[in-house]
Formats: structure tokens, sequence, C-alpha cells
């Protein structure tokens, strides 16, 4: 019967051979159970009975699955990296594109969790960095150039300020005419450039070489108070935009005299440095990050209005009549494309200290200052 089945089934025509099948499998269950079946007596035009148990009852439901019914649980957020960096000073207007990025959560966006600490003490965050203790720090330009003759290896990989924000600050009732003048004063200093590249422009060699010379006084975040009390007369390192301003309220004057007309050159005011051994193997996180910083400073220029009180929402201890007036100046200076590097700027100051012999020798641009989007 084997042989003569499969034969059947083999001929069976039309899309109907597997119902057909499956009806005869059925029919020789069923001569199987009663053995009254004869094999001739099975045919296409007889009467197949179906057990009552081959289709499910209709009144049975089957569940659908739950994520056809439920919500399904949203999926984790993923891991944001964190990133310390050290201010070069107590929080400031200066410091607007870092502030404002962390108060719009434009880190966050870049999936980055982004914390910002002021130093104990202005000479700090280079120290630190150099060490490997923060991820970054902020510095001036010539300070940047400093540390990597020293071999620290530093390099930038932002701008937030595109123009110096300290200047020499001197205290009396008028400008003196002439520069020169200046030299016989007593001098203060809060970082190592005023120390080390300012004050010996303003101070002949041949004036520091007398007995009666007094050295500068390192006053740290102390200036107003020395300027006050008479301690020092000038400020080698003064950020111009609001010490003026702060002395003035005590019924101080104070004049400015820009660093060019030392003969400094024109260089970046506030820049933002990581080590030069992460530059490559982060690169993704410093790409982020500056793009971070691009959005903020946008932002900011877009409506600086809207941004001032933005930031002193955010940060109340900014919220004061000497920063409100700084703050045009400090939007005019801020750096739009903050990883762009103007690479000029840092030739030039490499040749003004080896000139000076200050430095011996001259470092390439790409030892200083990288964008990161170029990597």
């Amino acid at each position: 019967m084997t042989s003569t089945t499969s034969s059947r089934l083999r001929c069976l025509p039309g899309t109907g051979s597997c119902l057909l099948a499956l009806l005869w499998l059925v029919s020789v269950g069923l001569w199987a159970q009663d053995g009254s079946a004869d094999d001739d007596a099975l045919t296409l035009d007889g009467d197949v009975t179906l057990p009552d148990n081959l289709w499910p009852p209709a009144n049975i439901v089957i569940p659908a699955p739950s994520i056809a019914v439920a919500t399904p649980e949203p999926l984790p957020p993923p891991p944001m990296e964190s990133l310390t960096i050290m201010l070069d000073w107590f929080l400031s207007p200066q410091h607007a594109p870092l502030l404002a990025a962390k108060a719009r959560e434009l880190y966050q966006a870049q999936g980055l969790d982004v914390t910002l600490k002021p130093p104990a003490d202005p000479s700090l965050p280079a120290k630190l960095l150099a060490a490997g203790e923060v991820d970054a720090a902020l510095a001036r330009q010539p300070l940047l150039h400093l540390r990597d003759h020293d071999d620290d290896r530093l390099i930038r990989i932002a701008t937030l300020m595109a123009t110096p924000l300290n200047a020499v600050i001197v205290t009396g009732n008028s400008q003196p005419d002439d520069i020169d003048a200046l030299a016989t004063l007593p001098y203060g200093y809060a970082t190592r450039e005023g120390a080390e590249l300012i004050v010996p422009l303003l101070v002949p060699g041949s004036v520091r070489q007398t007995d009666g010379y007094s050295a500068p006084l390192n006053v740290h975040y102390g200036s107003e108070r020395h300027l006050q009390e008479s301690n020092i007369q000038v400020m080698a390192d003064g950020f111009y935009h609001s010490l003026p301003a702060q002395l003035a309220t005590d019924g101080i004057n104070a004049s400015v005299i820009p660093y060019t007309e030392l003969g400094l050159p024109v260089h970046d005011g506030l820049i933002l440095m990581v080590n030069a051994k992460t530059l490559k193997e982060r690169k993704d996180t410093w790409q982020r990050l500056t793009i971070a910083l691009e959005n903020a400073a946008r932002w900011i220029a877009d409506d600086p209005a809207r941004a001032w009180k933005t930031l002193i929402e955010a940060y109340p201890v900014l919220d004061n009549s000497v920063n409100k007036a700084a703050w045009p100046s400090i939007v005019r200076r801020m750096a739009l494309r903050p990883a762009a590097v103007d690479t000029r700027r840092y030739r030039r100051m490499e040749t003004f200290l080896q000139e000076r012999g200050i430095t011996d020798m001259r470092l390439p641009t790409r030892a200083l200052a990288v964008d990161p989007h170029t990597l």
C-alpha cells in the first residue's frame, strides 16, 4: 500500500495537493483505528470524517505578544563622558562660552559631562594639566609658549577670547606720558607671563640691577586690594575690562596701557589647552567639546542680552554692575570659531620670545596649537 499511496500522492494535480494529502492521511488514520476500511474503497469521491479535535475551538483566544499591546521600555541613554576643565581665574564673564554651554546643556548634547573648576591659585591650571590631574585647562597664549619651552607639552585646541583681556593697569590721576617713567614704580603681577614678559618690557635691565629696585610682587588674586593699599602702583597683567571699574568704585583712578604699545604681538586672549599625550587618543572628545563651545558662542552672539540673563540666572555670582558693564566688551572679543587656529599669531609669538632672548629656539606651530577637527 505504501508504494501505491506514494504514487497517488505524486500524481495529485493542481494547487490543492497538500490539502488532499492531509485528508488522505486523516482517512488512513481512521481506517487504521477501526480496521474496517478497505484499500480499494479509498477514493477521492468518498466521504471523509474529520476528528473533532483537528481544529482549535472557535472560542479560544490566543493572546497577542506583549510588544503589540504595551509601550516598550525606553532605551537607556548612552553613557556620558566626564571631563574636568580647570579655569584660569575665578568665575568671570570671560568664561561665557564655557558657562553658556553648561547652562544650555550643550555639553550633554555632545555626550559630555563637564565640570568647571576655578583654581585655588592662578598658577595651578597649567601645572595640573601637565601632571594629568585635569582633562583641560584655560590660559593665555603667552603662557602656553612659556610652558611648552619648559617641555610641558601642552597644546591649544580652542580659543575662547580672540584678543587679550589683560593689560598694564596704572593707578594715578593721569596716565604717564612716557612709559619709561613707569620703571621706578612698584609693580605687581598675577601670572607667569606678567612676571617674565610684561615686567621686563616695562623695566629695563639697568633699573632691575640697581640697589634700590624692588622685585615685583605676586599678588595672586589680590590685585585690587594691593592697588588700594598702595603696595603697588602698576599691575602688569590686570583685567582691563573689570579692574579699573572696580578701582573707580573705591575712588581710585586707573589708566590702561595695552600690550601692543609695549611691542607684545597680538595674541589669543583666552585658550583651552589639553595635554599633548591625549590629543590623538581622545580626538573625538576634543572635537565634540569644541562643537559645544562653538554652539554656545554663536548663541551668545545672536542675542547677548538674553545670554547675559541666562548666565546670571545660572551663576548668580556674576551678577554685579562691573561684570554687566564689561559684558558688551567681552562679547566683542569672543571667538565664534573656537577650534580654528590663527597660525600667524603663534609664529609671531615664537619669534618675539626668541628675539627677546626669553627662549633659545622656535617651536613649530603644530606643537603649540591645533584644530582638533583636522586630526
